[in-house]
């Protein structure tokens, strides 16, 4: 009995190694799961990369089609790819009969605007801005002049740049009227000036508010450069006054720097401390502010801060943008700003400054083909501004083909947007304006933010009231217009 057990034994033994070697240890399996579960999984093979384009593969994709995040990670290669994919639009149809290839665009296209025109434009919004301006100096904001009610909606950068849209405007015309509006909004701003938190920097302290946004400063800043450029003569005490205030703010822009290069959104006066966000308006405004303070003024000390910020903001606020959305509200929110300081950028020939004017460029034509600007039912004198200092860069290149698409955007905005002017001097071409136009005084310059009323909720969309941040921007490209670009 004993050996008929050892056999059967040996026999199951047998069977059950056979069974093993043919389908695994599941004892095992089962044993070790616990530990599994406990354990990092052993890591999956790793999928074949697609093969890298080359640069001459992702140009020919296009701009509309470009793979951003196959673009190399060296900025400047990446700028390089994405400018060469972009191509400029002829605009046959815009060209007048005869036109010799080559020649100036001014020369070449049916412009819809003249420069009779656009001083006539210029004379009635200038005037809208004064008369909007408050006793203290500071700005109403809104007008429904159908109603004939306001609607106000403070907000401190708003503020700071109304008193810019005027400096812009006195620097393009040195009238006593508008140099009157000037002093009186500085006053309003010299009179909430506190010292900042870094060694001879100043600062703001906006009524009712623990924060200073960068913004609101740099726009100040960029009022006092304006009034200080301007052809006209000012007493000693005050220039040096104006001159001791912006040194001020530009250092606290300076102090308001990250260590990414870009600047802090805002300052808290209760904390003593910088936000370590950033916004691309503030960070547009700010790369402005000290790129004319170290070109017009000669703050040559400004020079390694504003290097530093045009490298990292062009990169983020184009290409990387780009990589999540081709059509980013951070690149809105950065272009004429950047646009405009790059095109300042570009004229002093600091470091790499062929390079930013490539990102002008790029950003150009990302507004008109990209944003499609021209197809927009709002307001866009903001992007005429970047157009316009993109257009700069074109001609000082002579580059031909970007003038005149750039151009041909430039009129016919301009035009679009005239239209739009409450007693400008093509109102009369709008039919909403025709059957509803007024004779209010508060509205007359004003320009709306769109042809005719939209229907909508005031604080949703706004289309016949008047902003005074609307008209501000469209009197700039004006003036930038007559200095730069209409002969």
């Amino acid at each position: 009995m004993f050996a008929v057990r050892n056999v059967a034994l040996l026999a199951l033994i047998v069977l059950t190694a056979l069974a093993s070697s043919a389908c695994g240890d599941k004892s095992k399996d089962t044993a070790e799961a616990p530990a599994a579960v406990e354990t990092k999984p052993e890591p999956v093979a790793a999928k074949k990369e697609a093969p890298s384009l080359t640069p001459e593969q992702l140009v020919k994709q296009g701009f509309k089609k470009l793979d951003f995040k196959a673009l190399p990670s060296d900025f400047p290669e990446a700028m390089t790819i994405a400018r060469k994919s972009q191509k400029w639009w002829p605009r046959k149809k815009a060209q007048k009969d005869g036109a010799v290839k080559g020649a100036d665009p001014r020369d070449n296209l049916k412009l819809k605007m003249n420069r009779n025109t656009l001083d006539d434009v210029f004379d009635a919004g200038s005037s809208f801005l004064v008369r909007w301006q408050l006793p203290e100096g500071n700005f109403r904001y809104m007008y429904d002049w159908m109603t004939g009610t306001w609607v106000e909606d403070d907000h401190q950068v708003r503020q700071a740049g109304s008193l810019w849209g005027l400096a812009t405007c006195y620097r393009h015309n040195p009238t006593p009227e508008l140099k009157k509006a000037i002093d009186r909004g500085l006053k309003f701003w010299f009179d909430r000036t506190i010292k900042g938190p870094g060694e001879n920097t100043l600062t703001l302290e906006y009524p009712g508010q623990d924060t200073i946004h960068s913004g609101s400063v740099a726009l100040v800043a960029l009022s006092i450069i304006e009034y200080l450029k301007t052809d006209k003569p000012m007493e000693r005490a005050y220039r040096d006054e104006l001159s001791t205030k912006l040194d001020g703010y530009l250092a606290f822009l300076q102090w308001m720097q990250r260590k990414d290069g870009r600047f802090s959104k805002e300052f808290n006066h209760k904390t003593g401390k910088k936000l370590k966000r950033s916004s691309p308006y503030y960070d547009g405004e700010t790369l402005l502010a000290l790129c004319k303070a170290a070109r017009q003024l000669d703050r040559k000390s400004l020079i390694p801060t504003i290097e530093k910020a045009a490298r990292r903001t062009a990169e983020i606020y184009t290409v990387r943008a780009w990589k999540k959305d081709r059509d980013s509200d951070r690149t809105k929110g950065f272009f004429q700003w950047g646009s405009m300081a790059f095109a300042e950028y570009y004229q002093a020939k600091w470091k790499d400054y062929e390079l930013f004017g490539d990102v002008a460029l790029t950003l150009g034509w990302w507004m008109i083909h990209t944003h499609r600007t021209l197809t927009r039912n709002r307001n866009h004198a903001y992007a005429v501004e970047g157009l316009i200092a993109a257009w700069r860069i074109a001609n000082m290149r002579g580059d031909i083909k970007a003038q005149n698409d750039l151009m041909y955007s430039i009129d016919k905005s301009l035009y679009k947007l005239s239209k739009w002017q409450i007693g400008g001097p093509l109102a009369n071409k709008n039919k909403f304006l025709r059957e509803k136009g007024t004779k209010d005084a508060m509205a007359q310059g004003g320009v709306m933010n769109a042809r005719k009323p939209s229907g909508a909720p005031v604080k949703r969309d706004v289309a016949h009231q008047l902003r005074i941040d609307v008209t501000q921007h469209q009197m700039h490209a004006v003036t930038m217009a007559l200095e730069h670009v209409y002969k």
